[in-house]
């Protein structure tokens, strides 16, 4: 019995191999994207996953901050599958990342095609939050003639409510912050943390921008205390305190704690702890220290502005 459930299991499993384009995303997660990107060459455009090939070849251009070969890429994706959400979400994160460094002219061209990439996000998948969040950047940054309105950014804020209560209120909190309206934004920051402890970043990091730096290690110190191994909070903490210059011996001790974690995906990474640890001892004087911080930044992320600008500081 057991050697025939053997054979019918094996029958199974060559009966569906895992895809090219399954075996090329598990390699993109792990970041092998030399790698995952030679598989994904390999789809011919008659294959059905052809358009998922070109997605994750735009997804590991994204990465690796090739932005023009990334739209390329997405925008053959979704020639090829228009219906697909997440095709469009990440077309619109290319223009936007373009936009940032682009003179006004091509940020007049791009900023329509972010909002319609993002309003077509959200047609195809109406609850995508990130798409609603990537709206309400747009609305807030963007200038009137671009189409940017703090009225369309509340307005993206309350659906945003509609599918999660607390992402409503952090999402009004950062509208009515951009409008400063500071009294109004922390009230909204804080009804979010109330709701979805998870949210306590933003607050926080409301709190540092407005440089009311004691109501955010007041955070900080709780979180701690009640989830001392949870390592987002350790980095919280050491971020937070290499921005501001305070808690510094607690913050490095935190942040090399977080270097001892290996993140998972979304989480920060070890070059952003690095970097954080060099602002650290830069604060403290140490500059030996902190140019081997930033160093190590740098070489797990050559993308790290504040890395740069601080190895070049140090190194004087």
């Amino acid at each position: 019995m057991k050697t025939l459930l053997v054979v019918l299991l094996l029958c199974s499993l060559s009966a569906h191999p895992q895809s090219v384009v399954d075996k090329a995303k598990a390699l993109y997660d792990a970041k092998k994207y030399d790698e995952s990107t030679r598989l994904l060459k390999t789809v011919a455009d008659t294959d059905p996953s052809y358009a998922a090939s070109q997605y994750y070849l735009g997804r590991i251009a994204y990465d690796q901050k090739d932005y023009d070969a990334a739209e390329e890429y997405l925008e053959d994706a979704i020639e090829a599958s228009p219906k697909v959400a997440d095709y469009h979400y990440w077309l619109a994160n290319v223009w936007g990342a373009m936009a940032r460094d682009a003179n006004v002219l091509k940020q007049g061209i791009l900023a329509p095609k972010i909002k319609d990439e993002y309003e077509e996000t959200i047609k195809l998948d109406p609850k995508n939050l990130d798409a609603q969040w990537g709206l309400i950047t747009f609305y807030t940054e963007a200038p009137g003639f671009m189409g940017g309105s703090f009225e369309k950014a509340h307005e993206t804020a309350a659906a945003i409510g509609k599918i999660d209560v607390a992402d409503g209120h952090r999402a009004k909190g950062s509208v009515y912050e951009k409008e400063e309206k500071y009294a109004d934004a922390e009230k909204e920051f804080v009804a979010a943390y109330k709701l979805k402890p998870a949210t306590r970043q933003s607050l926080i990091a409301y709190y540092v921008r407005r440089t009311q730096h004691d109501k955010a290690f007041v955070l900080l110190d709780e979180a701690l205390v009640g989830d001392p191994a949870n390592m987002i909070i350790v980095y919280q903490y050491g971020r937070t305190s290499a921005i501001t210059g305070q808690r510094m011996e607690k913050g490095e001790e935190c942040l090399k704690k977080y270097l001892t974690y290996q993140p998972k995906e979304n989480e920060p990474s070890h070059g952003g702890a690095h970097m954080r640890l060099g602002q650290i001892y830069e604060k403290q004087g140490n500059k030996a220290e902190a140019k081997r911080s930033y160093q190590a930044a740098l070489k797990i992320d050559q993308s790290l502005k504040e890395a740069k600008e601080g190895l070049d500081r140090v190194s004087k």
